[in-house]
């Protein structure tokens, strides 16, 4: 059986296609760090959506324990 051959990784950036084996290793060392920082965003980008949709749910939950409960009235001045 043959195997695949396997295509090298490439780096495209700003409309750009870079063989990414070729590049110099300071260059790899920044594309570690924002592939680093994108998956972070990521992660805290859904963080921020699970605090919201909980947010969302105790404020629910607020409305309608503050329906059994007389509000003060208004002070006319």
């Amino acid at each position: 059986m043959e195997t695949p051959t396997q295509q090298p990784p490439v780096l495209t950036f700003e409309g750009k296609r870079y063989d990414l084996n070729n590049l110099p290793d300071e260059v790899k060392e920044l594309v570690r760090g924002m592939q680093v920082a994108d998956a972070q965003l990521r992660m805290h980008e859904d963080t921020l959506k699970v605090l919201a949709v909980g947010r969302q749910s105790m404020a629910l939950q607020l409305n309608e324990r503050l329906k059994s409960i007389e509000p003060m009235a208004d002070e006319e001045g």
